[in-house]
């Protein structure tokens, strides 16, 4: 007689771990048990240090340089930034200690962007750049777009 207790129990049950089982793999569990954020134009907000290298070259004719530097760039969180960094070329220190510079940027939802500096009298100038968000905008990643292959790394200033 026990045979049939069982035997409901294994009905009831084997539908309902099927259920659960489906559910399971329609909403994946993450592992860090976080809540998915967007990111917008204030994800960026105040000063960043970055470490600058790669190489470069522009305008056309311009010889291929090592280049190594650092910036401080400060973003208003509405889509506008100030920077002066300074980059050595080749072993070659700039021209002038701190070269100033200004743009705009944006973020995009999936924490992907692009930003512009405009650094007045350069012939680098207008230096476009693709970024990455990381940490919830307490890192950003870019690369430099045009005429060079730089990429940076920029840290939030605590």
């Amino acid at each position: 007689m026990q045979s049939k207790p069982v035997s409901r129990i294994s009905m009831v049950a084997a539908p309902l771990m099927i259920v659960c089982g489906l559910l399971a793999v329609s909403f994946p569990a993450r592992a860090d048990n976080t809540v998915d954020t967007k990111c917008t134009n204030r994800t960026l907000l105040g000063d960043y240090g970055f470490t600058v290298e790669g190489v470069g070259g522009l305008p056309p004719g311009t010889p291929i340089n090592a280049i190594r530097g650092v910036a401080l760039t400060t973003f208003d969180g509405k889509g506008n930034l100030t920077q002066i960094d300074h980059i050595v070329a080749n072993g070659t220190p700039p021209p002038v200690e701190w070269t100033a510079g200004f743009g705009t940027y944006i973020v995009n939802p999936n924490c992907t962007g692009t930003l512009v500096i405009n650094i007045p009298g350069s012939p680098f100038s207008p230096v476009k750049l693709h970024f990455v968000v990381v940490r919830q905008g307490k890192e950003i990643r870019t690369v430099v777009d045009s005429g060079s292959a730089s990429t940076s790394i920029g840290v939030r200033v605590e």
